[in-house]
């Protein structure tokens, strides 16, 4: 839950300022820039699809963590996948902001543990009266 939130504030993020970070990332207009646009404005939708991108990521991981009271045996599967896919992007916030894919990493390595841990196996194999 608490990763999944992570990807949802940076999603939100992206996808609203997306001029202002493909300017970050791309740079400013220089003499070879046409004249109508700037790489910021001519990358920003690359920004805004990769902001969706983590947003679809981040609806995957709440829902996952939302039904895990249902004790759904792929639930445990989804969560152990979530996890996988969530290491390339703590690596990738790492190169922008090392705070931030430090921060990234601890939630991903414990998706990624917690599901195959022994209790949490038996967790999953008994369903609720």
């Amino acid at each position: 839950m608490v990763l999944g939130g992570l990807q949802a504030v940076l999603g939100l993020a992206l996808v609203t300022n997306s001029v202002a970070v493909a300017t970050a990332v791309w740079g400013e207009a220089d003499a070879s820039t046409p004249c109508c646009s700037t790489p910021g404005e001519a990358n920003s939708g690359k920004v805004v699809f990769a902001g969706l991108l983590v947003l679809a990521v981040a609806a995957w991981g709440v829902t996952t963590a939302l039904k895990f009271p249902s004790r759904h045996q792929n639930l445990r599967v989804s969560a152990f996948v979530y996890g996988w896919t969530a290491l390339p992007f703590s690596w990738a916030f790492f190169q922008v902001m090392p705070i931030l894919g430090v921060i990234w990493l601890v939630p991903a390595i414990l998706a990624i543990v917690r599901p195959n841990q022994p209790e949490s196996r038996a967790w999953f194999s008994h369903q609720p009266v």
